[in-house]
């Protein structure tokens, strides 16, 4: 049996899911919280042709696990995964640090009840001491808790382009508001390229990743519209760009959510969240500015789309 503390309830979910379509705005964490939606995350990630993001991110920790380990000797006590989901690219690397003498605990945070439940149970099958946090990443409360629970060094994990899923510059002072000394972190984003970038998103499989949420409340797309995605620069930083998307009712709309109806007229849009992309100067300023941290080691993927790296807090 796995340990799941949880400030994000279900049924604070369910109050803001149904407040979200009102808004006509839905955030990250509903792309992995019902059943329909984590179907397809997992199938986006395991199928024949996986997202490319999801892959591009898993080889690159399988190539460099080992290399982290060795590098993340003084912060070996507890490996903290900000957004972990299913926890897999986590677990290559709580196998490294144990192959390099160490005995971490895994602390995986996430959103998604059912997704942590996977990254806790499957790290807890392989013997690692394991307790996990149901919890909003953009909440102040989650770094609150964060940081009352530090008591020994900590590897932070911020993978699979989970900096780029809400603002990167807030989410990196946040961050290091949380690192001691002997903190490390190992984050990762992909390099943009306006043709490239798109191609990983509007293609069938991630449509249905990106239509589960609306899929959900009993919208199908053709029939009752369309989703939308667009790239656009982010006018506040160079290099610094957004993949967007939106559903865009292709007819009037009743959708039906725990008794209360939300209208939708032809041509009304429903926004969803957007994804950051960078140039390699933006990342890495990013990290060294927002973040306050120094970089010990950098990784780029095969294709040169996909970069990560290992870092340090600055002394300050």
């Amino acid at each position: 049996m796995v340990h799941i503390e949880v400030l994000l309830t279900e049924t604070a979910l369910a109050e803001e899911m149904l407040a979200a379509f009102e808004q006509r705005y839905l955030p990250e964490k509903f792309f992995y919280w019902l059943p329909l939606s984590v179907k397809a995350w997992l199938d986006l990630c395991q199928g024949a042709q996986p997202y490319k993001n999801y892959s591009r991110s898993y080889q690159l920790v399988s190539n460099h696990a080992a290399e982290v380990a060795e590098e993340c000797r003084d912060a070996n006590g507890e490996v903290v995964s900000l957004g972990a989901g299913q926890g897999d690219k986590d677990l290559q690397v709580l196998q490294a640090l144990r192959e390099a003498g160490s005995t971490p605990r895994y602390r995986p945070v996430d959103s998604s009840q059912a997704l942590l439940e996977l990254a806790a149970t499957r790290a807890a099958e392989s013997r690692f001491a394991v307790c996990g946090l149901k919890a909003d990443l953009a909440s102040t409360e989650t770094a609150e808790a964060l940081a009352l629970s530090a008591d020994a060094p900590r590897l932070y994990l911020v993978l699979g382009n989970t900096l780029g899923v809400v603002d990167p510059r807030q989410f990196l002072r946040t961050l290091r508001a949380l690192l001691r000394p002997a903190d490390r972190v190992l984050l990762d984003g992909e390099i943009f390229d306006a043709r490239d970038t798109m191609v990983g998103y509007d293609n069938p499989v991630n449509r249905r990743f990106a239509f589960a949420p609306l899929a959900s409340v009993g919208l199908e797309e053709g029939r009752d519209g369309s989703l939308v995605f667009e790239t656009a620069a982010d006018a506040r930083s160079a290099g610094l760009h957004l993949v967007t998307k939106r559903f865009r009712a292709g007819r009037p709309l009743q959708i039906l959510l725990a008794g209360h109806r939300v209208e939708l007229g032809a041509g009304h849009t429903i926004a969803m969240n957007s994804s950051y992309k960078y140039s390699r100067a933006a990342f890495l300023g990013m990290i060294r500015e927002a973040g306050g941290l120094r970089l010990l080691r950098e990784y780029l993927s095969d294709d040169e789309r996909f970069l990560m790296v290992l870092a340090a807090p600055e002394a300050l």
